[in-house]
């Protein structure tokens, strides 16, 4: 490993899932996992291409019950290219002797290089190399270049390349009992001597999908269609003298009737792979796609936190590149990497898009449009459930419809239990608050008076309609909710589902409902009656918004800020003694299921929820909220509070760690580190136990980035200006970035221990202000300047 190359020696079977997912390539249109192209899938092996976007939905029999459920489509694997000699079996590592195996993915160039030696039968050994990419500057595109070399002899070889269209979603075991094949109607054909396609489309929603590969090589070989039922293939035989290394290039063209200008996908893969020109060319552009991709995202993180945030930004660019900005996506939480979650889009984006938004504003941009588009969806659900305003789904997927399964399996128990995390509304204040980072951080005041306010109305609408006044209280409460910590569904043997009065639930709604006010008051005269008389909103609703906003109820126990309205009542659950029994606890919820048990008897979080308010907050806005609220919540409040949870979580998501770290790195130093460690090195060694390789957890991953970006810089886009409060880390003495900032490109910033260094380029933009703590500074385009921190 290196700062820019990600490596594996050795072949080591129970690693692959884990290494597929972590070497997937990809363009923010498409992805392909790291597989081996010799390989289907199997126990060990798990080749999956997925294109944004491109869901089907399925109905399966479940402990009784009909189920439906929409997955992200593994679309025909397009990688396949098998080697064998006269021996007549094909090489694999699972069935030949394997003398070298190395894997290295550059993230500098997008580029995965494989290289192997095999041994067959008859003691001959055959030297490969490949390279693949996924193509960054041309979205459409992929290649596959395998070097052929014989060591010791000379003879024939054949090397069959194929499109298989036999695929189908099995990339995670909990979900195998339920239908998996989205393809139908698989056609193959020649198209030229060496040109193969594949058809087909999915069997519900109707996507077709068209493939085309064209195989070259460069010494003469003869070619023999070997097509079967959904593959399409061809066999070419060619020779290979001894030391003399041969060269089989494969270009693949991927369209699915989703891309706009097309009239049908398998045509338009035909004429884009026809027309793409050979491996060296093809190799240059996306080199300098990529280059420019860093350029916009330049990180410098010294010591070895570095390469691992260098491999998160790498799956981050290519999950959400500036092509998915013109797709109608949103961020899948699991990347395009595995099948994990079904490719459904959750809150994650709450921690991607503020790393996005100083990088690639047009991407947040298209992001928050991809909800936009489903505002109309999200108040049908409201309606439908009897409350006003939006309620946007915990999980989306195509269309904005609910998509979170009714049951979930307990693998340590076997048995399939309601899932009620549906209840997790407030997916919508992470909406809202990602439209108010958005457009401070962009200066985007078009979107924000258009597109912005209407979904801020709206979910705003939500909460002030599902708040009720509670007289004996004095208080607005919101009943019947899942927090952020999925542990805690319903009181201990309650029939009614959901909790009363989450805290994190109440703030972000207060919070929601007073940004909607400031923005609506700020908009110009006319567009604010045009929003109020299309969605109805007059005084009286506005004035019923501001008590709102000020008097719901935020329970309290021993000091601390409760998890809901009751917490304190529950029992303490023996975590030393459930630690010895079964070490790692991580699905507290799994283990105490399956012992009959159940989570919500005790108080016992998956992941940060109170104190998820300080991952949203600075300290300073956290303060001012609660004081809105008539509550004082200070340093020693809040320092309490997170000593209270941090003892009670068993850090089931790998979200978990990376709040806590950033909560930390204020509250209580000294104990940073050891979350934001674990925060990167999450995905990277699979600390959940096997999920990584169902697919990367892209939210975990750009929050680490996020974390330098903001938490330890205390960056801020608020007012106009660019407010820093730095918090020094001993493990973070020094390290820049450059970001985006209101028209601004490439604005440098390095922070030491006591310095801030920033440098402006040359615009014709407004200078940049800088507000620390104690003093505000305005840097003008063209201009550099070093800033001497305050004490801390």
């Amino acid at each position: 490993m290196s700062d820019w190359t990600w490596a594996y020696e050795g072949y080591e079977p129970a690693q692959e899932r884990l290494r597929e997912a972590l070497c997937t390539l990809g363009n923010g249109y498409f992805a392909t996992r790291g597989a081996a192209p010799e390989c289907a899938a199997d126990p060990v092996h798990y080749p999956g291409t997925y294109a944004a976007g491109c869901y089907n939905r399925l109905t399966s029999d479940v402990a009784g019950h009909r189920v439906e459920n929409e997955d992200m489509v593994n679309l025909p694997n397009w990688l396949p290219l098998r080697l064998r000699t006269a021996s007549g079996a094909w090489l694999t590592p699972d069935t030949h002797k394997l003398l070298d195996h190395h894997q290295s993915l550059d993230l500098r160039a997008g580029i995965l290089e494989r290289t192997l030696r095999y041994e067959d039968e008859e003691g001959r050994l055959l030297a490969v190399r490949q390279v693949r990419l996924v193509h960054m500057a041309d979205p459409h595109l992929a290649m596959l270049r395998t070097e052929l070399t014989a060591q010791g002899w000379s003879g024939e070889i054949e090397v069959e390349t194929a499109l298989d269209g036999r695929v189908a979603n099995t990339g995670v075991e909990r979900y195998r009992s339920l239908a998996s094949r989205h393809l139908a109607d698989v056609r193959t054909g020649t198209a030229a001597p060496e040109t193969i396609w594949l058809e087909c489309r999915t069997n519900t929603s109707d996507i077709r999908i068209g493939l085309a590969a064209r195989t070259v090589t460069d010494v003469p070989a003869r070619t023999v269609d070997a097509h079967e039922d959904a593959r399409a293939a061809q066999l070419l035989r060619l020779s290979l003298a001894d030391g003399r290394t041969v060269t089989v290039d494969k270009t693949v063209a991927l369209h699915t009737s989703h891309d706009p200008a097309i009239e049908e996908p398998a045509h338009a893969a035909l004429d884009r792979v026809g027309r793409a020109p050979d491996f060296a060319t093809l190799l240059d552009s996306h080199r300098t796609a990529w280059q420019q991709l860093w350029r916009n995202a330049e990180l410098d993180v010294p010591n070895s936190a570095g390469p691992v945030l260098r491999l998160h930004l790498f799956h981050l660019l290519q999950t959400l590149s500036p092509h998915t900005a013109e797709l109608d996506v949103g961020v899948p939480a699991r990347g395009l990497h595995g099948e994990a979650y079904r490719g459904h889009v959750f809150w994650d984006e709450l921690f991607v898009l503020p790393y996005l938004n100083l990088h690639f504003p047009e991407v947040s941009r298209a992001l928050l449009t991809y909800r936009h588009r489903r505002l109309e969806q999200a108040c049908r659900a409201a309606v439908d459930a009897g409350h006003t305003g939006a309620m946007y789904p915990w999980q989306s997927g195509s269309d904005g419809r609910e998509e979170t399964q009714q049951l979930h399996l307990n693998p340590r128990s076997g048995r399939w239990l309601p899932d009620h995390s549906r209840l997790q509304y407030h997916v919508g204040s992470a909406i809202a608050y990602n439209v108010w980072q958005y457009c401070e951080a962009s200066g985007d005041t078009e979107f924000l008076h258009t597109k912005g306010i209407e979904m801020l109305v709206q979910i705003a609408r939500f909460w002030a309609g599902l708040a009720a006044y509670d007289g004996t209280l004095g208080r607005y409460r919101i009943r019947g909710v899942v927090g952020p910590d999925e542990y805690h569904d319903a009181y201990p043997g309650a029939a009614r589902q959901g909790l009363d009065d989450n805290a994190y639930t109440n703030v972000t709604a207060a919070w929601v409902i007073a940004r909607t006010l400031d923005v609506l008051y700020d908009l110009p005269e006319l567009p604010r009656r045009d929003l109020c008389e299309r969605t109805g909103l007059d005084a009286a609703e506005l004035d019923g918004w501001q008590e709102v906003s000020r008097k719901l109820h935020v329970p309290f126990h021993a000091g601390v800020i409760s998890q809901f309205e009751g917490y304190g009542a529950l029992e303490e659950l023996d975590w030393d003694g459930y630690r010895t029994r079964y070490g790692d606890i991580r699905r507290l919820d799994r283990i105490l299921e399956a012992e009959d048990d159940s989570v919500n008897r005790y108080q016992a979080s998956k992941q940060a929820d109170v104190l998820m308010l300080g991952y949203l907050f600075s300290p300073a806005e956290l303060g001012g909220l609660f004081r809105r609220l008539g509550h004082e919540v200070d340093d020693t409040v809040w320092r309490r509070t997170v000593d209270h949870y941090l003892r009670r979580t068993s850090h089931g998501s790998t979200l978990s760690s990376l709040v806590h770290g950033w909560v930390l790195a204020r509250a209580r130093r000294a104990e940073a580190w050891t979350f934001v460690h674990e925060a990167l090195a999450g995905d990277v060694v699979d600390l959940q136990g096997g999920t990584t390789g169902e697919g990367i957890h892209l939210g975990a991953m750009a929050g680490t980035l996020d974390l330098v970006q903001r938490c330890l810089t205390g960056l801020e886009t608020r007012g106009g200006a660019l407010r820093l409060d730095p918090v020094p880390l001993p493990e973070f003495s020094e390290y820049g970035f450059a970001i985006r900032y209101r028209g601004h490109h490439g604005v440098q910033l390095r922070l030491t221990t006591d310095q801030l260094m920033l440098a402006v380029p040359a615009s014709d933009q407004d200078p940049i202000d800088i507000a620390l703590a104690d003093r505000t500074v305005s840097v003008a385009p063209g201009e550099s300047c070093t800033l001497t921190l305050p004490d801390q």
